[in-house]
């Protein structure tokens, strides 16, 4: 399974206890055994996914929690990393990216409804909202929309 992509400890126990019917102690003894050869890492499971993730599609910090979260990592682990992806790569120019991207593909919104799906669109992103109405206030035009 290791050899194809790389799992969530919580995505692998799942995956031997429903899919091959294994039993939960040698899955214990399995699992501790990768995580003593390296092959089973939260942490560095959890910042490669949140660094490959963003450098494919700029998406919030909310939305890439909740991804980590659906692969079963945990809270902490999903905190320390975004804090190291993030600090590397700052929200404000992820949503900028986001922007741009919507504006070639839609143009600029040229009234409230436009607005409207614009903002929602960036808030399914996983961007804050405070940071969303300060880009969406900057666009031209969008007080007038409003």
């Amino acid at each position: 399974m290791l050899s194809s992509r790389s799992y969530s400890e919580g995505q692998l126990r799942e995956r031997l206890l429903t899919k091959h019917s294994a039993e939960a102690g040698t899955v214990d003894e399995c699992i501790t055994r990768l995580k003593e050869m390296g092959y089973v890492n939260d942490d560095t499971f959890a910042h490669s996914y949140a660094s490959s993730r963003l450098r494919t599609k700029p998406v919030g910090r909310s939305r890439l929690a909740r991804e980590l979260a659906t692969k079963k990592v945990s809270r902490e682990r999903i905190d320390e990393a975004l804090n190291t992806v993030f600090a590397e790569v700052p929200e404000e120019t992820l949503i900028e990216q986001a922007i741009d991207r919507r504006l070639r593909t839609h143009g600029s919104p040229r009234d409230r409804a436009a607005s409207k799906r614009m903002f929602e669109h960036l808030a399914r992103l996983g961007f804050e909202y405070d940071l969303i109405i300060r880009k969406m206030r900057a666009l031209r035009g969008f007080e007038d929309n409003c």
